[in-house]
């Protein structure tokens, strides 16, 4: 190294890309916001009407002036996203045009619900993944087609499709299983693994292929020498090796889990924040479904961060970079 050079600090290079990928997602969050605002612009339709009761209502020609100018719609678009976003910087989301309560309210009533709904539906997507890759990687060929096939039809059926299945086979043949609802644990089965089934395949493909890998690798031959039985092998040092492919996959996993949960709470009849997006969605009101917009950017904001801060630890290679 040269002389009067300083070391290069591990330390101040990552904080450096730290900040560069909360820069990024910052430009996520305004381009979420931006597009979604323009999206609900474009697509015609009066927002007054949504206030003053909806499509059916007819307000007076006064009482359309009067909302129209009370929420700024009488002026124009470029105004409106400037007002917006300033709006925005200030943390205020606004009120709902059909629940006539702030937002932000509005999402804290329903994302208890959602939350709960991801947090078991992941949860079983990844001990169910793990548990089959576990037990298919390297089995007789017959064996992981079989299995491989099933993942496959599983992954590619869209999720509605799983849950009416579920629905036909669970609560109206067998009658085990409550159709709807959000009452009891009994009412999370089938919308959980719903939610669960299409992620644990696509997880299964990718864990399983590591498995196979690092089951080749000179350290598990070691192990194998030393008389560790298989399942110590796989459980102890391969399983270990193989699931940071999950951490890659995490914002995978996040935006299947907000995509699903719409259809599942919808085609279960659940409260959470994807009816809640369905019913602003369909009656154009628009600061619920661009709050819920920007929520849904936000955790994928987030979770990329918190991935982005695991590799560095996972690899110390890159603290460097």
């Amino acid at each position: 190294m040269a002389a009067g050079k300083a070391a290069p600090r591990p330390w101040a290079a990552a904080l450096r890309r730290f900040a560069w990928r909360l820069l990024g997602g910052l430009g996520v969050l305004w381009g979420a916001a931006t597009l979604t605002f323009l999206a609900l612009h474009l697509t015609g339709g009066d927002p007054a009407l949504t206030i003053l009761g909806g499509e059916d209502a007819t307000p007076s020609r006064e009482a359309l002036a009067r909302v129209r100018a009370e929420y700024h719609l009488d002026q124009p678009l470029w105004y409106q996203y400037t007002l917006y976003l300033a709006r925005l910087a200030q943390g205020d989301l606004g009120d709902s045009y059909r629940l006539r309560i702030p937002v932000t309210r509005a999402i804290a009533q329903q994302i208890g619900a959602t939350a709960q709904l991801a947090f078991w539906a992941a949860t079983v997507a990844v001990l169910l993944s793990i548990t089959v890759a576990i037990l298919t990687a390297r089995q007789r060929p017959w064996i992981r087609s079989l299995v491989s096939g099933a993942e496959l039809v599983i992954s590619s059926m869209p999720g509605f499709v799983i849950g009416i299945i579920l629905l036909l086979v669970f609560a109206f043949q067998l009658k085990l299983l409550p159709a709807s609802g959000s009452a009891g644990w009994l009412s999370m089965v089938l919308p959980t693994i719903t939610l669960a089934l299409p992620i644990a395949a696509v997880l299964t493909q990718v864990l399983r292929q590591e498995l196979e890998d690092i089951l080749e690798q000179p350290f598990i031959l070691t192990a194998r020498a030393r008389g560790m039985s298989e399942v110590g092998v796989r459980l102890r040092h391969a399983l270990r090796h193989a699931l940071i492919p999950l951490v890659t996959l995490s914002g995978f996993i996040v935006g299947s889990l907000l995509g699903g949960a719409v259809i599942a709470e919808s085609l279960f009849a659940r409260q959470g924040i994807g009816r809640l997006m369905i019913d602003a969605t369909m009656n154009k009101d628009v600061p619920i479904v661009l709050g819920i917009t920007l929520l849904s950017a936000l955790v994928y904001v987030v979770i990329n961060l918190v991935v982005d801060v695991l590799y560095t630890i996972i690899d110390p290679r890159l603290k460097g970079v």
